[in-house]
């Protein structure tokens, strides 16, 4: 029970923000032609400033473990092949290819997973965790913009594209904390704090603004597109990607790691990357708050399964 009490933990806050933007919107408190907006600047201030501070505060030189980084790696590029050929054959509609494909790849590791993966080994052995999401965290974001970009409806061209992924406001962040990173540079403790702070309203403020977004009823009309990404995110691809880390011989700190990034739920931030890039934001939406409400259950089966099989 304590795993799945961590797991509860983890996902519980996240319904309350969702609740309290929706309630906020009931309550005319924010007005549903406002919330483009918000998320306009979540997406180009707080969010690159997230990108980059979790970057900037990685230790890459105490936690580095080469096998596991390229295991990361490479199932996250086999995760997104396989939503792709699913999306490819199934989905019809183009705005929502895009946003199904990232749904299905595309994992919550910073607010789900991270928390879950440190409440299972102690704050000791975090360094692991640290640097694998300073890895996983900005691939997400490329494969995501490149996505996206294919599939908004518009012709894609390879110019626009890769203009596009260069002015993206997540990747120049994590670039940014990356340049840090990699050259030592650190900020004055005045602005590394503020820039600590701003970052802080990233998620928050997203899962916010997906309350406000959110309306009852919305499932219906996404039924078999929200059925295909539960299952690929919650079940294929951890069932996958879990089973050749045991084969391969990944124990302990390194297997929860890699359980916190391809169990966890579809990333709260793709929301707002399909409004803002032309994906359907009611999809994306429903999917968050499904994969969320289902993946503490979820998190909870596997971790019990691979607990008892004496894995971590």
């Amino acid at each position: 029970m304590s795993n799945f009490m961590i797991c509860v933990n983890a996902v519980v806050p996240i319904f309350l923000l969702i609740a309290t933007g929706y309630g906020a919107k009931r309550a005319g408190f924010i007005r549903e032609e406002e919330i483009p907006r918000m998320n306009a600047v979540a997406f180009k201030v707080f969010m690159p400033l997230m990108c980059f501070y979790n970057l900037y505060n990685s230790n890459l030189s105490s936690a580095v473990r080469p096998g596991l980084i390229a295991f990361a790696v490479l199932g996250v590029l086999a995760a997104y092949a396989l939503s792709l050929c699913y999306a490819v054959l199934f989905v019809r509609q183009r705005n929502r290819k895009g946003v199904v494909i990232q749904g299905i790849y595309r994992s919550n590791f910073l607010i789900i997973g991270f928390p879950f993966a440190a409440g299972l080994v102690g704050e000791m052995d975090l360094g692991v965790v640290a640097v694998l999401s300073a890895i996983v965290v900005p691939i997400f974001n490329v494969l995501a913009v490149v996505t996206l970009e294919a599939y908004n409806g518009k012709t894609p061209e390879i110019r626009k594209l890769l203009f596009e992924i260069v002015k993206n406001p997540l990747i120049q962040g994590s670039v940014v904390g990356i340049v840090f990173l990699a050259a030592g540079i650190r900020l004055p403790a005045s602005v590394e704090k503020a820039v600590g702070d701003l970052s802080g309203i990233a998620s928050p403020l997203l899962l916010f603004l997906l309350g406000a977004f959110f309306k009852l009823g919305g499932f219906r009309a996404h039924i078999p597109e929200l059925m295909a990404v539960c299952l690929g995110r919650l079940v294929v691809i951890p069932a996958l990607a879990l089973s050749a880390a045991v084969w391969l011989g990944f124990r302990g700190i390194e297997f929860v790691t890699l359980l916190g990034i391809f169990a966890s739920s579809t990333a709260a931030n793709s929301f707002t990357m399909a409004q803002q890039m032309g994906g359907d934001p009611d999809l994306a939406g429903d999917i968050v708050v499904l994969t969320s409400a289902l993946c503490s259950f979820t998190l909870f089966a596997w971790s019990l399964l691979f607990k008892q099989m004496g894995i971590y």
